[in-house]
């Protein structure tokens, strides 16, 4: 434990102080984590990477949220006061948003409060339209068919985006009300427009006094700011002092929800007086920092390190003594490998490429995979629909799950991909050679990926060769279309499994669409989806984009991973949440028990 630690912790411990204690020289509660990847920045607008919305989500705030215990999810208002109030065919939605919310203190407010209004979500929407913000999110909200926003950009070629202008489709009705009008039904806008990590309020006083800064200056009503942030290294959040009340509430009745509703219930959030997080790319650093109590929390086990921590599936005896808390839960998440569409060896639609990337996923040894490299801690996927969303159905089975390198090869075969010089490796079917680039990290986890990918090509014959780079780096990118393909993970942020079709959805090539698949077929299912309500018309749809998805390869959905977080003793409240990534403000932290050690 660190000297600096230790000595809050004695200060604690002399003053008798407990949690409920409630003084102005009392102790901090601090809380502290580390990141896998590092972040890329806090402007909601210009962010897509988990990292950077896990600590925006907690400095804005979206007219929606999530019970923080409540199983299945369950929306409630955050800054609005209800659920919106919409027209028989869900394409008017009207909100109403509470008085008295109020942005952080900023110089960009000249000394003055200055309270959340409707139009600074007009504003917000706006911001991710102008072409000069570079949204990779505009996509998404450009589908949700605001009536004139698309216009509204295009204008934006000819000159500066025009923010001052009544848009028909988006407009503050008055100082508290909102609406929105849209093109088509969108009967879940609601979900959308509760990601308080990208559909947060943002200032327009903070944008125009920071201008390109924007993203190292986040503004939000969130019940945090940022204190410190040294790019790729260090994350400090403290609590807003100009925080609304807000209490904690939940109606889940579970019994894990009722142990943790026993304590927090009724409190005023947040408990937790900083955040600190450190941004660690090697597993075994990252879980020796939680084992030394240098971190109160570790998200997702090392694979390397389950089976010492998880023997046969239980905290470990020696942790468990500790008062170590194991949270584990089958996310609504998957691993997948992206094949760059518009790439002239992996791409196009034509019989001989599609067998080339179908090879390929028939090769790849998931089983081994879930076995050697994450110990157990995943299923093997069956199609890019995530379990707990719409759309999911546990009885599909299809070619995505199936690996078989004798089909794999006879396939290869039959489309001219042949070993025509006798040196291990098949050419493409006109002589040329064939080498299948595969891009990835210099951190060790990796590597294990990297050593199961180039044993299962081999064995197909196929010459693999890796481009190393940093996480950010990579996804520059794969967004630029220039990787070939690349393994990553993606997780669900609403119940609504159209999220992941969106990742095949050609509008989105080059933002959520990694591998650039362009289908028109693929695009009016994704389009008929977006309008039906949940049920049985609409299932039918998803089992189509499945077999879509199967027949022409442009990703391989390795696996649906399980999740396993670990706490220290002292941190109380934790539930893993499924599609929502703010947290902090429904921690707490026992001063007395940490005090203990």
């Amino acid at each position: 434990m660190s000297f600096k630690r230790r000595e809050v912790l004695a200060a604690s411990a002399l003053a008798g102080l407990t949690p409920a204690t409630v003084r102005a020289d009392a102790p901090k509660k601090v809380f502290r984590m580390a990141f896998q990847i590092a972040e890329t920045g806090f402007d909601p607008a210009r962010i897509s990477d988990i990292y950077s919305r896990i600590v925006t989500s907690h400095l804005f705030e979206a007219l929606y949220g999530y019970d923080p215990l409540a199983r299945p999810a369950r929306l409630v208002p955050r800054i609005a006061t209800a659920l919106p109030e919409t027209n028989a065919d869900f394409t008017v939605h009207t909100v109403r948003i509470r008085p008295g919310v109020f942005f952080q203190d900023d110089p960009a407010f000249g000394g003055k409060k200055r309270e959340l209004v409707a139009q600074d979500f007009v504003y917000s929407f706006l911001r991710f339209a102008d072409p000069k913000t570079v949204s990779p999110m505009w996509p998404s909200v450009d589908e949700q068919g605001i009536l004139g926003l698309a216009e509204r950009r295009k204008q934006a070629a000819k000159g500066a985006f025009d923010y001052d202008t009544p848009l028909e489709g988006l407009r503050a009705l008055d100082k508290y009300t909102l609406q929105f009008r849209l093109k088509a039904p969108r009967p879940r806008l609601v979900e959308v427009l509760a990601q308080s990590d990208l559909f947060g309020a943002v200032a327009r006083e903070v944008v125009e006094k920071y201008g390109n800064d924007i993203p190292a200056h986040p503004v939000g009503t969130g019940p945090y700011r940022l204190a410190q942030w040294r790019r790729s290294s260090f994350i400090a959040l403290e609590r807003n002092p100009g925080y609304r009340e807000v209490y904690y509430e939940t109606t889940a009745t579970d019994p894990e929800a009722l142990k943790i509703a026993a304590h927090m219930k009724g409190k005023r959030l947040p408990l937790i007086d900083r955040v600190e997080i450190s941004p660690i790319e090697e597993s075994q650093p990252r879980w020796l920092s939680f084992l030394n109590k240098e971190h109160d929390f570790i998200e997702r086990i090392p694979p390397e390190f389950v089976n010492v921590a998880l023997p046969n599936g239980q905290v470990a005896p020696n942790l468990a003594k500790q008062g170590i808390q194991l949270f584990r839960l089958p996310a609504a998440d998957c691993a997948f490998t992206f094949f760059n569409m518009d790439d002239p060896q992996l791409g196009g639609m034509e019989p001989h490429r599609v067998a080339l990337r179908r090879a390929i996923s028939l090769g790849m040894d998931v089983q081994s995979e879930i076995r050697r490299v994450r110990r157990g801690q995943a299923i093997v996927a069956q199609s890019l629909v995530l379990p707990h969303t719409t759309g999911y159905d546990p009885a599909f089975k299809s070619e995505n799950g199936e690996y078989n390198p004798a089909k794999a090869q006879a396939l290869l075969d039959l489309y001219g991909y042949k070993d025509r010089d006798g040196d291990g490796y098949r050419e493409h079917p006109d002589g040329t050679p064939l080498t299948v680039e595969i891009a990835t990290q210099p951190d060790a986890l990796s590597r294990q990926f990297d050593e199961l990918s180039n044993r299962n090509l081999r064995a197909i014959g196929i010459r693999p060769k890796f481009v190393t780079g940093k996480w950010p780096e990579q996804l520059k990118l794969a967004r630029a279309g220039k990787l070939q393909l690349w393994y990553l993970g993606s997780t669900a942020s609403y119940p609504d499994g159209i999220g992941m079709l969106q990742r095949l959805y050609g509008p989105q090539a080059g933002e959520q669409n990694y591998s650039r698949f362009r289908y028109e077929p693929f695009d009016r299912l994704y389009e008929k989806a977006q309008l039906l309500p949940d049920g049985p018309e609409r299932d039918a749809l998803f089992h189509e984009a499945k077999r879509i998805q199967v027949a022409f390869m442009p990703m391989k959905v390795h696996v649906h991973r399980i999740v396993n977080d670990m706490a220290h003793p002292w941190v109380i409240g934790y539930r893993r949440q499924l599609f929502w990534v703010d947290l902090f403000q429904n921690l707490d932290i026992d001063l007395e028990r940490l005090a203990r050690g």
